[in-house]
């Protein structure tokens, strides 16, 4: 009975130092996502169609579909998306139902916070973010178990700043005006825009497919990343197509955003599969 009793009591400590690391976990996203929205800067321009006058057509096009003329120039956003989740592999890729909402302020970082991706007793939740020059993966089984830890390290660091390149494109279009110090680059092709956007010692280069009216298609990179049979880190294609857009506040951005590892090669599996139910966007 003494050793049940022990067992028992070692049980409860175990539950108890796991809530707590919980509980921190979420008292860590909350204070970086406040202070993501601390990046909204405290003066707000309009959007003058003569500020991309100057820029490869492909990205004025870009600029000129997705911002209207006059609309305030906010550069962090904030999205509620609902969809599917891949927890697998291409050949098996497992989807889950998934409700989700997002802070992004780039360059500075992003949270992608997983209210819930499947059901029962396979429900995870928890967060992908960047925030004040770091960077994490944190996700629960049933808010008990810790089943996904990463980041606190430059390869992290690295792939995590071209999520939040490649997402301005989607979701924060302004971001990425050249008086934000975002260089665009002639690319040969009429209907493909590329940017280059540093922060700090990060660079990250994105290329947008664009429709003769500006509309953006599809967005790809070269992203840093270990999601290769070998876990090795390396440059590999990543990037997704945009659909269904909506105008939010005097942009025009996707409400339909499927995007994976591997985009535009055979190992493509599109692993993020969303809609957009909202986009609103931080004031300081």
């Amino acid at each position: 009975m003494a050793y049940m009793g022990m067992a028992a009591g070692l049980l409860l400590v175990f539950v108890v130092a796991l809530q707590a690391w919980r509980l921190t976990d979420n008292r860590t996203t909350q204070k970086a996502w406040a202070w993501l929205q601390s990046q909204a800067p405290s003066t707000i321009e309009t959007f003058d169609p003569a500020m991309v006058e100057g820029l490869p057509d492909a990205a004025r096009r870009y600029f000129l579909f997705t911002i209207a003329p006059g609309t305030p120039l906010r550069v962090v956003s904030e999205i509620r998306m609902s969809g599917e989740i891949g927890l697998g592999t291409k050949e098996a890729p497992g989807y889950r139902p998934m409700r989700a909402r997002q802070i992004l302020a780039p360059p500075h970082g992003f949270i992608w916070h997983l209210e819930r991706a499947g059901s029962g007793l396979m429900k995870m939740s928890g967060s992908d973010g960047m925030a004040e020059g770091r960077s994490w993966t944190r996700f629960w089984l049933n808010g008990t178990l810790p089943v996904a830890r990463a980041g606190g390290d430059e390869n992290h660091l690295r792939a995590s700043f071209g999520r939040v390149a490649a997402e301005a494109a989607f979701w924060a279009p302004a971001a990425l005006l050249p008086q934000h110090g975002v260089r665009w680059e002639e690319t040969g092709v009429p209907d493909l825009a590329r940017a280059v956007i540093t922060h700090c010692s990060l660079e990250q280069t994105v290329e947008i497919a664009v429709a003769e009216d500006g509309r953006p298609l599809w967005v790809q990179f070269q992203r840093w990343s270990n999601a290769n049979p070998e876990k090795e880190w390396q440059l590999q294609p990543f990037g997704g197509t945009l659909d269904d857009f909506q105008n939010f506040e005097g942009f025009t951005l996707p409400t339909k955003v499927e995007a994976g590892n591997h985009f535009g090669i055979e190992a493509y599996f599109p692993f993020f599969r969303v809609r957009v139910e909202e986009v609103r966007f931080s004031v300081p």
